[in-house]
């Protein structure tokens, strides 16, 4: 960059979980391309830390947690820590003079987004929610502006700066088709599900599956792409020796506990059962797959229930809630799709139009007209 026209640099903050992890990334990324110096934001005990510096942006070490429930001796020791940290990020701010400061909301990007209210750096935030988080609801007003995921969001925000772009996602959403991604995983042209309960997995959708599985692959001629989270991945194998030792010779099911590229695998799929958490869906929609959600039922502020029940507004999920996720209810949901073409395809294709595979690139020029103004 020469004198005239010198490189910016961005603060990029997010974590905690990969619904505002992976949009803070996605962006991040479009920004650098874009020229910009990139400074990431977040706790170092997260996931965050890890895969910022994967994708190779400076990281900025904050020390906040999420804010407790009970209102008792706790929520000073949490408010001091907010307090600490907020000081910290002002430091961080003071040091490197970010130009701007970009967040997608939850507990980890408190610190900065209150550092750059109180030292006036211009900010701007993205919620993937249905019902956006206290934090982005906080600084909205200060913002320049805040991206949401759905339209009917901004309701609950106060600012007239609001605009819903999506969630960002990865740029490899716009550009890989089913073929290559089928290529790429080995499997065959046919019906295909996946099942995802999030990078953390998810019991429910295992124990679900693994019941219904042997059947499901005996009736229907499909395949089945399987994450079983970290975490959850012993317990599950443990499940499918007892209850079908013969899955290791059916190469029809594919099961690993963490697909690195995640993107390859919903769009190799035609059905998908996930968690209802907002990048999920948005990757969902993006991917042109028929979701059958199932909302974790101790989301924080009941969020993803609200995402769910939103999508099946729109005619683009199948909603189903936790407690009746069972091998019954996901073999009769299953045995109706895939005997009712026209169910299938209505619901890939509604879902399909509300991809925003672009909308890294959008918050990117929006941000870049604002430093560069």
């Amino acid at each position: 960059m020469n004198e005239s026209n010198p490189q910016k640099t961005v603060f990029v903050t997010g974590g905690g979980t990969g619904g505002h992890i992976y949009p803070a990334i996605a962006t991040a990324n479009a920004l650098r391309e874009a020229g910009c110096r990139i400074f990431y934001v977040g706790n170092p005990k997260n996931l965050e830390k890890e895969i910022a510096q994967k994708e190779g942006f400076d990281f900025l070490e904050v020390d906040i947690s999420g804010m407790p429930r009970r209102a008792d001796f706790c929520v000073f020791k949490w408010m001091w820590k907010l307090f600490a940290a907020t000081v910290k990020a002002m430091g961080y701010i003071f040091k490197y003079k970010p130009d701007m400061v970009f967040g997608t909301g939850g507990y980890v990007s408190a610190p900065a987004l209150f550092a750059a209210v109180l030292t006036r750096t211009p900010f701007a935030t993205h919620d993937c929610d249905a019902a956006p988080g206290i934090v982005s609801k906080t600084v909205a007003p200060f913002a320049k502006f805040v991206s949401l995921a759905f339209e009917n969001s901004k309701k609950f925000v106060k600012t007239k700066n609001a605009v819903c772009f999506g969630n960002p996602v990865r740029k490899e959403f716009a550009s890989c088709d089913k073929n290559s991604a089928r290529a790429e995983l080995n499997i065959l042209n046919k019906p295909t599900l996946v099942v995802m309960g999030g990078s953390q997995g998810a019991k429910t959708l295992n124990k679900a599956l693994v019941y219904t599985l042997e059947d499901l692959l005996k009736e229907f001629d499909i395949q089945i792409i399987h994450q079983t989270g970290k975490k959850n991945y012993d317990e599950t194998i443990e499940m499918l020796e007892k209850i079908y030792p013969a899955y290791k010779e059916n190469n029809s099911y594919i099961v690993r506990p963490y697909f690195d590229r995640m993107f390859t695998a919903l769009i190799a799929s035609d059905i998908a059962l996930a968690r209802a958490g907002s990048l999920s869906i948005s990757e969902l929609c993006c991917a042109g797959v028929a979701p059958i959600l199932v909302p974790y039922p101790y989301a924080a502020a009941d969020h993803q229930r609200k995402n769910a029940r939103e999508m099946e507004k729109q005619h683009a999920a199948i909603y189903l809630e936790d407690r009746d996720c069972n091998s019954a209810n996901l073999y009769k949901i299953l045995r109706d799709l895939l005997n009712s073409p026209q169910e299938l395809s209505d619901l890939q294709n509604n879902a399909k139009k509300l991809a925003k595979p672009y909308a890294a690139k959008e918050i990117t020029a929006k941000i870049l007209n604002i430093i560069n103004y």
